[in-house]
């Protein structure tokens, strides 16, 4: 998917947004700052503004770029399952490929958003709207398998896959190991939940 079209921004709008994602992926949500952004796009300080009058504005935008982003990646997933019910390894796949986030450097990108959500509310309901959908999609997935906890269950698979990107996401000290890590995550689905989940 990559840096797909917005029609929510304007292409310079899209532009200042995915290079401040870069920004902060890079050097830390805490230097993104509109100096910072408007260098990092070659524009005056002026010319930002224009386009996001405060840092705050910057950041509703950002929240608005990633999650439409996430939400179009998951539609378009959605609309491959033509009305059938999900499988959940097929679901963790599509998870862990995460296709939304690799124009949004999403590794190196969602440990800066967790901390920022920390700070600014914006962010946290981001996170939040982002996990909700995958998260609800897994537990009505492992409710029809009559698991006991759906949700918990749930939880945990999604802490395992977020977990494993910290460790083995692009740049990573374990990155090399990914493909052997990944297969780990499916060998314990299977396990958990059979061959055929």
């Amino acid at each position: 998917m990559g840096k797909a079209s917005n029609p929510t921004f304007s292409p310079r709008q899209q532009q200042v947004l995915q290079d401040a994602i870069e920004l902060i992926a890079t050097d830390g949500y805490d230097n993104l700052t509109m100096r910072a952004v408007a260098r990092a796009t070659g524009i005056k300080l002026g010319a930002l503004q224009y386009h996001f009058p405060t840092r705050d504005d910057l950041l509703r935008a950002l929240a608005t770029y990633i999650a439409d982003t996430y939400r179009a990646s998951f539609d378009e997933y959605k609309a491959t399952l033509d009305g059938s019910s999900p499988h959940l390894r097929l679901v963790v796949q599509f998870l862990m490929e995460d296709d939304a986030g690799s124009g949004l450097h999403s590794d190196r990108l969602f440990p800066q958003l967790w901390a920022l959500a920390l700070v600014e509310p914006i962010m946290e309901d981001l996170m939040d709207n982002i996990y909700d959908e995958y998260l609800q999609l897994l537990e009505t997935i492992l409710a029809d398998r009559g698991m006991a906890a759906p949700k918990a269950e749930a939880l945990a698979i999604m802490a395992l896959i977020e977990g494993l990107t910290l460790f083995v996401g692009q740049g990573r000290r374990w990155a090399k190991s990914d493909p052997a890590a990944t297969k780990v995550v499916y060998d314990l689905i299977s396990q958990r939940y059979g061959s055929e989940a």
